[in-house]
């Protein structure tokens, strides 16, 4: 259960301000249809956060256990250092498609999330825990608990919100988890 609730945290946490959380406002915003984006969304990160998991996954069983914390806690390290820099999300490109706002959605957000902060904090979860469906599910929660709200408030939340403040709890989030990896804590899931 840790797996999911590390995973759901941590994800949930780091989106916030993303460049797809913005793009799920953009979305809402343009196409004001949110049922299309919200299972475009869950479609499009079952997908990549499973390739991620997988991903991951092989690395543990490619590394000794000392050189896997060490990587895993940098890399924790380095998502929270990544995390304090907005993202900020052009309006270009991003129009009707003959396939539908479900299928723009689906092919938006797995693209957009490709090298990805919550992407390469999927592979380095699913590196350190075992339990890889727990991991999916949990990163995938996380991803739906920080989008769908933009995709209902669209527009209207985003100037007020604090995306600053949230960024600096996702970046002490990670870097918790960093120095925690780093220092052997919970050496029994890498």
């Amino acid at each position: 259960m840790e797996a999911f609730l590390v995973s759901t945290l941590a994800v949930t946490i780091g989106e916030i301000g993303d460049k797809t959380q913005l793009l799920a406002l953009l979305l809402a915003a343009r196409y004001k249809n949110p049922l299309p984006i919200v299972l475009g969304i869950l479609v499009a990160t079952l997908l990549n956060h499973t390739l991620a998991g997988l991903l991951g996954q092989w690395v543990a069983s490619q590394f000794d256990p000392t050189l896997l914390r060490w990587l895993l806690g940098l890399s924790f390290l380095a998502i929270a250092a990544w995390t304090l820099k907005p993202d900020k999300m052009e309006d270009e490109g991003i129009g009707e498609q003959p396939y539908g706002i479900f299928m723009l959605t689906c092919i938006t957000f797995f693209v957009a999330e490709i090298g990805d902060k919550t992407q390469l904090a999927t592979v380095a979860l699913a590196a350190k825990y075992s339990n890889l469906p727990l991991v999916i599910a949990g990163t995938t929660l996380g991803m739906l608990i920080a989008d769908v709200p933009a995709v209902f408030l669209g527009k209207i939340a985003a100037p007020n919100f604090p995306f600053k403040l949230l960024r600096w709890l996702a970046a002490i989030v990670f870097a918790i988890l960093g120095v925690l990896v780093l220092a052997g804590i919970g050496q029994g899931f890498y």
